[in-house]
């Protein structure tokens, strides 16, 4: 009955929110349905003649009483799932609508734990094709698989299977409390997004090979929040065996170098203050509370700051983390896989990168570093107002919270892992449409936050949606192309290397990395600028928000 009414709402919703040049006659698939652990399905074959299957629950909805509970097992059904519609978003804040990365409204719910699956046309049981997952951010608390631009069309036309899925964000996806601990089995509470994440990968490796996909070629990735959650899904042990690779795209869990997750008790703090807010007696009262009315004392900038309290992110909960990340690569149990680590050029700002004169660039140095702004200044020297945009821009990017989480996971993994990591910037900028106005305007930012998600997937015509944003020319999507074939490798072999991308492992004693730009080409970095950010993090008051997308 749930799947029925579930079909026919979301038949009813896209009638009335579809446009109708949006409308697109569905095709069965031949050989539908497909049985999975839970049941059968059936999905649709879109005009590219890829096959999709959309809207396949892949946990048990977490309402009610499994509001702040591990994700539990779907209950299986009786007849075809028709999988023809996405799910509705974990519910969220909204976005603004002026932003680069707007895609239109979404149906947003608390029962959303749903996965999309895309295939190739001639993909079979037994074809044992790359299986590329992807994970969204959203600074973990926004976000959604249904976005345009996570979508794995192309990726499918290309030859791979690709899965997205929605997993809990903000307040419904993080807080901790005591009273949750007490009744959790394992004594834990607050990492139900992540525990979500393995969930879907479980699905995924029970009943990919179903759709054509090979459960031991599975590459997670994820950008900005969601690199960070594939990287802590690299170091929890409770998700060894469910992928032989990892793409981090601006982000990771072990952000500068004395970061950590807080620690379980630390994270109950949080939720009590929820409580105390809410005014709310006990744990049974916020679970009759309406999601809303919670999400309004939660920390969020989407539409202008609101709320008091941040929530978003692991905690040293004992069960998803014994203990710190770093330490469970030590130990050695972290998933000791290739991961290929990246970031965008132009994604991080401080003052030292809006200074425009020498006095303003040796005061922003100061402000940010104190006593050690001699040492930045000698690193990165600036005496006339020219030099002040090169090396401002410079030191902004090593210093940043995006390069340098990504080169504390290339040494974690160096140090502890077998299997290499790759680094990589992208430095291609987008051909912005100079006759639309967008709020973050990409063609004056540069390479900006998520600038990189349309190539490695394909999906650079999402950006041109509902309004022609974007000038794409024919070596853009060549490029894309060149970036998706170089995944499916590193899905194929664990080594992302090709002809038009030749990777070479990042080294401790030899750090390359690949800059992603209008012509490929591997750079030494200077390690003395990095170690001197990684020992000395600018004044973090002073930081400014990724720039570019919000994620």
């Amino acid at each position: 009955m749930r799947i029925l009414y579930r079909v026919l709402a979301a038949v009813l919703i896209g009638w009335l929110a579809a446009p109708a040049q949006a409308q697109i006659v569905e095709r069965p698939i031949p050989g539908d349905p497909v049985q999975t652990d839970a049941g059968k399905v059936s999905g649709m074959i879109l005009p590219s003649g890829v096959k999709a299957y959309l809207g396949l629950p892949f946990a048990a909805p977490p309402v009610r009483e499994l509001r702040w509970r591990a994700p539990q097992a779907v209950k299986p059904w009786q007849g075809v799932f028709h999988a023809d519609r996405k799910a509705p978003e974990c519910i969220q804040v909204l976005r603004a609508h002026n932003i680069n990365h707007y895609f239109g409204e979404e149906a947003t719910s608390e029962d959303c734990l749903y996965l999309n699956i895309w295939a190739p046309a001639t993909a079979k049981p037994g074809s044992r094709l790359p299986v590329i997952v992807y994970l969204y951010g959203g600074g973990n608390t926004i976000g959604s698989s249904g976005m345009a631009l996570y979508g794995g069309e192309q990726v499918a036309a290309s030859g791979a299977v690709f899965v997205n899925f929605n997993y809990r964000v903000g307040a419904l996806g993080f807080m901790a409390h005591p009273q949750l601990t007490a009744e959790s089995p394992q004594h834990s509470s607050g990492n139900y997004a992540h525990l979500d994440q393995i969930a879907a990968l479980q699905w995924v490796h029970r009943n990919i090979a179903r759709f054509g996909g090979d459960p031991s070629q599975v590459v997670i990735s994820g950008q900005s929040a969601g690199a960070y959650s594939v990287s802590l899904l690299q170091a929890t042990p409770l998700a060894r065996g469910l992928f032989r690779g990892v793409l981090g795209m601006s982000g990771s869990t072990f952000g500068l170098e004395r970061a950590a997750p807080p620690s379980l008790a630390e994270a109950e703090q949080v939720g009590l203050q929820v409580a105390a807010a809410l005014k709310a007696a006990d744990i049974e009262a916020l679970r009759q509370m309406p999601a809303d009315r919670i999400l309004s004392v939660q920390q969020d900038c989407q539409l202008g700051c609101s709320g008091s309290i941040r929530i978003g992110g692991a905690n040293i909960d004992g069960y998803l983390l014994p203990a710190a990340p770093a330490e469970l690569f030590a130990s050695g149990r972290h998933s000791d896989v290739p991961v290929i680590i990246g970031f965008t050029r132009d994604e991080s700002s401080n003052d030292l990168r809006s200074a425009r004169t020498v006095a303003q660039y040796n005061d922003a140095a100061t402000r940010l570093y104190g006593a050690k702004a001699g040492e930045l200044l000698r690193l990165y020297p600036a005496a006339t107002d020219t030099d002040v945009a090169v090396q401002g821009a410079s030191a902004a990017r090593e210093g940043g919270t995006m390069t340098q989480a990504g080169r504390n996971w290339a040494i974690a993994q160096s140090r502890w892992s077998k299997a290499p990591a790759y680094l990589y910037q992208f430095s291609r900028v987008h051909p912005f449409n100079p006759a639309v106005v967008i709020a973050d305007h990409p063609e004056a930012i540069g390479a900006y936050h998520t600038s990189d998600v349309p190539f490695w997937f394909q999906t650079q015509e999402a950006l041109n949606l509902f309004r022609p944003t974007r000038l794409w020319s024919d070596a853009d999507r060549q490029f894309a192309r060149d970036m998706t074939a170089s995944l499916m490798q590193f899905a194929r072999t664990g080594n992302p290397s090709t002809t038009a991308l030749p990777w070479q492992p990042w080294r401790a004693d030899n750090e390359r990395m690949l800059d992603l730009g209008r012509a490929v080409t591997a750079s030494q970095l200077n390690t003395e600028r990095l170690e001197f950010h990684r020992l000395n993090p600018a004044n973090a008051s002073t930081q400014t928000a990724p720039r570019g997308a919000r994620d």
